[in-house]
């Protein structure tokens, strides 16, 4: 899911840079080529026609940012490591046979405490 809002976050900007870039500055943008009231954006030329498209496209560029903020923010604790499938370590088969293993003597007993004489 989100390299599928990756890639159109990508396509958004591109298309909010091709329609910022296409509109009529302080000299003379696109609007020298429409001078007549049969241009393609019609009599006003392009400027209300790029003015509502840029607002557009920053809304989907805006919403899908917050999209992909929250997406990140939720898997923010997971890790790649925490996939990863290792495998068990193999360990050695013993060397010594199992009667030649040293055993670890066992604590001697205490001897027992003769009862205290009751007196009557």
């Amino acid at each position: 899911m989100t390299s599928v809002l990756l890639i159109s976050q990508f396509i958004l900007c591109v298309l909010l840079t091709l329609i910022v870039l296409a509109q009529k500055s302080s000299s003379i943008g696109l609007g020298a080529y429409s001078g007549s009231n049969e241009s393609l954006f019609g009599a006003r030329g392009p400027s209300a026609f790029l003015a509502k498209a840029t607002a557009f496209i920053g809304l989907l560029l805006v919403a899908n940012s917050i999209s992909l903020t929250y997406l990140y923010y939720k898997d923010r604790d997971a890790s790649v490591i925490d996939s990863a499938i290792i495998p068990a370590p193999s360990l050695p088969a013993a060397t010594l046979p199992v009667e030649s293993q040293t055993q670890v003597p066992s604590a001697p007993k205490a001897p027992a405490v003769p009862a205290a004489p009751t007196e009557r």
